[in-house]
C-alpha cells in the first residue's frame, strides 16, 4: 500500500515499478499478461478504426494511437491496468479540429495536450479528479455520448452527406432532412451489426462482442454485394499513397513510422505552414485534450482501483499520459488516454501488470501489418453500430436516472446545465460552467446552514439573561456568503437594547467576508450605545480576529472564554479587555 506521501511523487513507470520490479515476476504472470493483452487486442482492433473515422481521420491513425500510445503510456504510466489508445469522449474534441486544421493540426494539438499534461504532472495536479462533482462528471459524459451517437447516424444509414456542419443543432437539422435518402444496404449491415452488440451478452460467452458483430456485419455486407447490392467500406471510403508512389485503397499495411507533425496534410491538403498564429489557434483545442485526457485517465484509475483493490499513482499516470500524447503525434497517433472499457476487459481477462496493455499494442501492430487488406472490407456503418454502443454505455444512464430520481433539484440542475453545454458547444466549456454552478449552489446550501437562535427561549439561558439584554446563537460558518444576512437579521433584532450577547462556539470558520460583517455590525452596535460580548469563540475564528487586530474595548466590545463567565461578568462594572488573547494567531 503506497503512503500518502508517495501518492503526490512524480515519477516515471511506477505502475511498472510496484508490479514488475517490486513485486516477483515469473512465467505464470507472464502468461496471464498474455491472455490479456491478445484479448484486449482484438477489441481494440475495430474499435481503434471507428474512434479515428469518428475524429475525422483515416482509420490506421487510430491503430497507430492504440500502437505507440498504448505501449508509451503503459511503460510510463501510473495504473498498472490501465489500457490507453483513442477514446470516445475525444470525438467531440477532434472532429471539428480535424475539421478545421487537417490531420496535421489535430497532430500539432495532441503534441501540445501532452506537454500541458505532463506540466499537470509535474505541477501535482493528480488529484484534481476529486473535485469536479460528480453531477458535472456525469453531465459531460452524457453530452458526449449523445454527440457521439449523432455523429454515427449518417455511416449506420449510409446517408448521402459529404460534409457536415460545425454546429450540432445545423448538424441534427442535415441529418433529419436526409434519413428519407437512406441507404437500405447499409442500414441492414449497422442493424445486424448493433442487434449482434445488444444480444452477445445474453449468451455469456468467453468474449466480448465487438469482434463477433463486426464478424458478422461483413458477412451480411458480403451477402448484399453477392446479390449486387452496395455497402460502403473502409476500403471505398479511404486510400492511401506509399512513399514510393504505389496507391491502395483502405489502410497501409505498414508500421506506424516517424514523421513529424507539420509533414501531415492540413485543411487543403498540403503540409501545413506552422507559425506562432496557428499554434495560438490550436492552444484552445489542446487545453480541451488535456483536460479530458486527464479527467479520463484518471476516472478509469479509480475505476480500476475499485474493481482490483490496487492503488494509482495520479501523478505518474498524468505524465504517462503526457509522454505518450507527446509521442504518439510523431507517428501518426491522435490523441489518446487510458479506456474505461478496454481496461476493464484487461481486469476481466486476468492482467496482472502493464506488460498486458504492451501486449495489446502489439497485437493490434501485427494485425494492422498482417491483415490491413482484410480489415479494408469492414462496412462504415458496422463502426458506426459498434459507436452507437459505446456512447450508450459512455452515457451511463442508469446512473443518470438515479441522480435525476434521488438528487437535489440544484444537482440536476447542474447535471442538465453541463450536458447541454457539452452538446451545443465544448467540454471544457461545459465542465468550467459546471464547477462554478455547481461551487454556487453549494455554497447558497451551506450558507442556508448558518442559523441565528435566540437564548432566551431556552429555559438553561432564559432566567440568567439581565433586563435590556438579549441574547443569540449562531451555528454553522461565518463566511461571505451567509454572514451579511445573520448579522442584517441581527442587526434588527437587537436595536433599542442595551447590550447583545453572541454565543460563537458552533461557528467554525470565520472567513474575510464574516469578518467585515462582524466589524460592521459591531460599529453599528457601538454607535447605537448597544454593549457587545462575544462568547466562546472557537480556535479559527479567534485566529482571525486575531490577525485583523480585532481591539475589545472595555465597556463596549468584550471577548470571554465561556457564555457563564460573561453572564458573570455583566453583574461586575466593565474591566479592560487583556491583550493576551491576541496570542492565540
Amino acid at each position: 500500500m503506497h503512503t500518502h506521501s508517495q501518492q503526490h511523487l512524480v515519477r516515471l513507470a511506477t505502475a511498472l515499478r510496484d508490479a514488475c520490479l517490486s513485486e516477483p515476476y515469473a512465467y505464470p504472470r507472464l502468461g496471464c499478461d498474455l491472455i490479456a493483452g491478445i484479448t484486449v487486442g482484438i477489441i481494440a482492433i475495430p474499435l481503434a478504426m471507428a474512434l479515428a473515422i469518428a475524429s475525422g481521420v483515416a482509420p490506421q491513425h487510430g491503430l497507430y494511437t492504440a500502437v505507440i500510445a498504448g505501449i508509451v503510456v503503459a511503460l510510463g504510466g501510473g495504473s498498472r491496468y490501465s489500457v490507453s489508445g483513442p477514446t470516445a469522449a475525444f470525438v467531440v474534441i477532434l472532429f471539428p479540429v480535424a475539421q478545421r486544421f487537417g490531420l496535421g493540426g489535430l497532430l500539432m494539438a495532441t503534441m501540445l495536450s501532452g506537454v500541458l499534461l505532463i506540466m499537470m504532472a509535474l505541477g501535482r495536479l493528480g488529484r484534481l479528479i476529486s473535485y469536479i462533482p460528480v453531477q458535472v462528471t456525469l453531465g459531460f459524459t452524457m453530452g458526449i455520448g449523445i454527440v457521439i451517437a449523432t455523429l454515427q447516424i449518417k455511416d449506420f444509414f449510409g446517408l448521402p452527406i459529404a460534409e457536415m456542419p460545425e454546429h450540432y443543432l445545423d448538424k441534427l437539422q442535415l441529418l433529419v432532412s436526409q434519413l428519407p435518402n437512406l441507404h437500405w444496404g447499409d442500414t441492414l449491415v449497422g442493424v445486424t451489426t448493433l442487434a449482434t452488440l445488444l444480444l452477445w451478452p445474453r449468451l455469456k460467452p468467453p468474449v466480448t462482442g465487438h469482434l463477433p458483430a463486426v464478424l458478422v456485419g461483413l458477412a451480411v455486407a458480403g451477402l448484399i454485394t453477392l446479390l449486387g447490392g452496395e455497402v460502403a467500406t473502409i476500403g471505398s471510403r479511404f486510400s492511401y499513397t506509399l512513399a514510393n508512389g504505389v496507391q491502395g485503397q483502405g489502410i497501409p499495411p505498414l508500421a506506424p513510422s516517424l514523421l513529424w507533425p507539420w509533414q501531415w496534410p492540413g485543411p487543403d491538403g498540403q503540409p501545413m505552414a506552422w507559425s506562432l498564429a496557428s499554434l495560438q489557434q490550436l492552444l484552445p483545442a489542446a487545453f480541451s485534450m488535456a483536460m479530458l485526457g486527464a479527467i479520463e485517465s484518471l476516472l478509469c484509475a479509480v475505476v480500476l482501483d475499485g474493481m482490483t483493490g490496487s492503488r494509482h499513482h495520479s501523478n505518474g499516470e498524468l505524465l504517462g499520459q503526457g509522454l505518450g500524447n507527446l509521442i504518439a503525434p510523431l507517428f501518426g497517433g491522435i490523441t489518446a488516454t487510458a479506456a474505461i472499457a478496454r481496461s476493464a476487459a484487461n481486469v476481466r481477462a486476468g492482467a496482472t501488470s502493464p506488460i498486458a496493455a504492451v501486449v495489446h499494442a502489439l497485437v493490434v501492430l501485427l494485425a494492422l501489418v498482417l491483415l490491413a487488406p482484410w480489415l479494408s472490407w469492414l462496412p462504415l456503418s458496422a463502426m458506426a453500430a459498434l459507436l452507437l454502443l459505446v456512447a450508450w454505455n459512455m452515457s451511463e444512464a442508469h446512473k443518470v436516472w438515479a441522480l435525476l430520481s434521488t438528487a437535489s433539484r440544484a444537482d440536476v440542475l447542474v447535471m442538465l446545465a453541463c450536458m447541454a453545454l457539452t452538446v451545443l458547444f465544448d467540454m471544457v466549456i461545459a465542465i468550467t460552467a459546471g464547477v462554478v454552478l455547481a461551487a454556487l449552489l453549494f455554497m447558497r446550501e451551506i450558507a442556508r446552514m448558518t442559523l441565528l437562535s435566540d437564548l432566551a427561549s431556552q429555559r438553561r439561558w432564559a432566567a440568567q439573561i439581565p433586563a435590556g439584554w438579549v441574547a443569540f446563537k449562531i451555528s454553522g460558518p461565518l463566511f461571505f456568503a451567509a454572514a451579511d444576512r445573520v448579522f442584517a437579521e441581527l442587526t434588527s433584532r437587537c436595536r433599542g437594547h442595551q447590550g447583545v450577547i453572541l454565543l460563537l462556539d458552533a461557528v467554525p470558520v470565520l472567513d474575510a467576508g464574516g469578518l467585515v460583517a462582524l466589524e460592521r455590525f459591531c460599529e453599528t452596535m457601538r454607535q447605537a450605545g448597544t454593549r457587545l460580548l462575544l462568547a466562546e469563540l472557537q480556535f479559527q475564528p479567534l485566529k482571525t480576529l486575531a490577525r485583523a487586530h480585532f481591539e475589545p474595548r472595555a465597556g463596549e466590545l468584550e471577548l470571554v472564554a465561556s457564555l457563564e463567565e460573561g453572564l458573570a461578568r455583566l453583574q461586575a462594572p466593565p474591566v479592560a479587555e487583556p491583550a493576551a488573547w491576541h496570542a492565540a494567531g
